[in-house]
């Protein structure tokens, strides 16, 4: 292959005009003759620099509304002909096909199309046709020709061309056709991933993933493990479009942790009162609600205070002074809030290794989704558990129905133990967790963990009882056989919530009945492995 190509002639067609003018200026400083369609030709045009109509170029106006303009031989032939194979020159000198050294395309926004939640039929205009078609041809091409198709790349090419005297190296062709295909690939997995949703195809054929980097992580959940964080492009409130205000970068395990922590308290509405969630390892160690913010904070870390060092703590409203006080008594990785107030952000300023981030909004826990995850040889493709009851979902199957105050604290602890690791088990009393047991083998263990927990915190707080005393619990999924359930009443458990469905719902019904507990059945599991 050449390794030095002098850029003579560029195709410019770009639906994001950021920075078009300053680069067309800069080309043709360089002496390179500008090609364009449409909208962008106009852009240049009204910046004073020369441009060819590629309907000059091709013989044909653009026709079909701008649908077909660059898919003619004038264009492709340009893009595709190898430049040291005599056949493809003499084609070229036939039919007068004039090469191009540069394309420069981005192509119609079909991904924010889709955000802003257009219709069927807006969507489908806005899927590019010739946009891909070149870019693949440059990009196969990158022998001879250099292919932009992001905006923040335009100075590295104006760099290059001054480097290389008005020519590119092989090497730096090579990485854009790199990006080029990447992008395309993109693009082709958010029309896929739409229309499969659009037509209520539940399991495609074929699934395509794509996202674009956001940040090169120092490394993975090890420090022999290189990582980096990408983005998918969906503007969900989280830690993907969340403003850091200080501390250094976060690292794989602070960005898995802090996104646990905040789809956890997104499901508690600010209108519902403050609440607050401290995660550690993905699992929760506290979550509260109460009617200050801070005696949010102060209630969640009163559930296991040792966990609670170094962990992500994530907030439904806005973070005030008082709070961050609180917050900055021990050692926090992250805080993750929908804003943060001046003062707050002063405190936070004195603590250099805490992170804040602030979202602009609540993540929407009842927003359709896919998760996926990697298996040897292939992917694992679900629905988010969006899963929500109410009260009016819940079944009473004991022979004591629960009071108005239980009632409120079994859903709250089903909302937690949705985001804890299975086997979970929860305690909850008065709004907050008490205790919580999490990613056991055995649900009775996990029963045991967290009211063991709940009795070491009773000594820290000088408690004549632990907290279980008097509260609810939550399971993930159905008890198999009473054990876990009595354990859970010998901690002090005074109602259940549980799925229901084992083949021993009966046997575990007559237990919760003779220990004069209420149990009532949400008929939904939510594991979480």
């Amino acid at each position: 292959m050449t390794d030095l190509v002098p850029v003579r002639r560029a195709l410019i067609s770009v639906s994001d005009k950021t920075g078009l003018e300053d680069l067309g200026k800069a080309l043709v400083a360089r002496g390179v003759e500008l090609l364009s369609t449409g909208g962008t030709a106009r852009a240049l045009r009204e910046a004073g620099l020369g441009v060819i109509d590629v309907s000059e170029v091709t013989g044909f106006p653009e026709m079909m509304d701008g649908r077909v303009k660059t898919l003619h031989p004038m264009v492709h032939g340009g893009l595709l002909a190898l430049r040291d194979n005599p056949d493809h020159q003499a084609a070229m000198e036939s039919h007068g096909i004039g090469a191009i050294d540069l394309l420069v395309v981005n192509l119609y926004p079909f991904e924010a199309t889709v955000a802003k939640g257009a219709d069927y039929d807006d969507c489908i205009e806005n899927i590019d046709i010739g946009g891909p078609a070149m870019i693949r041809a440059a990009a196969k091409n990158h022998a001879f020709v250099n292919v932009v198709v992001d905006t923040e790349d335009y100075a590295a090419l104006l760099a290059e061309l001054d480097a290389q005297d008005g020519a590119t190296s092989l090497s730096f062709r090579k990485r854009l056709a790199q990006i080029a295909y990447a992008r395309t690939a993109a693009y082709d997995a958010a029309v896929s991933t739409w229309m499969a949703g659009a037509i209520g195809e539940p399991a495609p054929r074929r699934r395509a993933f794509a996202g674009t980097l956001a940040q090169t992580l120092r490394y993975g959940e090890n420090p022999h493990q290189s990582a980096a964080f990408y983005t998918d492009g969906s503007n969900r409130p989280g830690v993907a479009t969340a403003t850091q205000w200080q501390g250094k970068e976060l690292s794989y395990n602070n960005i898995n942790d802090t996104d646990a922590a905040f789809e956890l308290v997104s499901e508690f509405l600010p209108a519902d009162g403050p609440a607050c969630a401290i995660i550690k390892h993905a699992n929760p160690c506290g979550v509260a609600r109460a009617d200050t913010l801070e005696a949010a904070y102060r209630r969640a870390f009163d559930c296991d205070r040792t966990s609670a060092f170094g962990g992500i703590v994530a907030l439904n409203m806005k973070l005030d002074e008082a709070t961050a006080h609180a917050i900055t008594e021990i050692f926090t990785e992250v805080v993750i809030a929908p804003a943060a107030d001046d003062a707050a952000k002063e405190v936070f300023a004195r603590k250099k290794n805490l992170r804040l981030l602030t979202t602009d909004g609540l993540a929407n826990p009842a927003e359709p989704g896919l998760t996926f995850r990697q298996v040897s040889g292939g992917l694992l493709v679900q629905d988010k558990d969006n899963g929500r009851i109410t009260a009016d979902d819940l079944k009473v199957v004991t022979k004591r129905a629960p009071s108005a105050a239980e009632i409120a604290d079994l859903l709250f602890a089903w909302t937690v133990a949705k985001h804890v690791k299975s086997n979970a088990i929860v305690y909850v009393k008065d709004g907050a967790t008490v205790g919580v047991g999490a990613g056991q083998m055995s649900r009775v263990d996990s029963t045991r963990i967290a009211a063991r927990k709940s009795m070491d915190m009773a000594e820290v707080l000088e408690l004549s009882a632990p907290l279980t005393k008097g509260s609810v619990v939550a399971s993930d999924a159905f008890f198999p056989f009473p054990d876990g359930l009595l354990t859970a009443a010998e901690a002090g458990a005074t109602a259940v919530i549980q799925p229901g469905g084992s083949m021993r719902d009966d046997e575990v019904i007559a237990a919760a009945d003779e220990a004069g507990l209420a149990m009532v059945f949400s008929g939904m599991r939510h594991f979480r492995h």
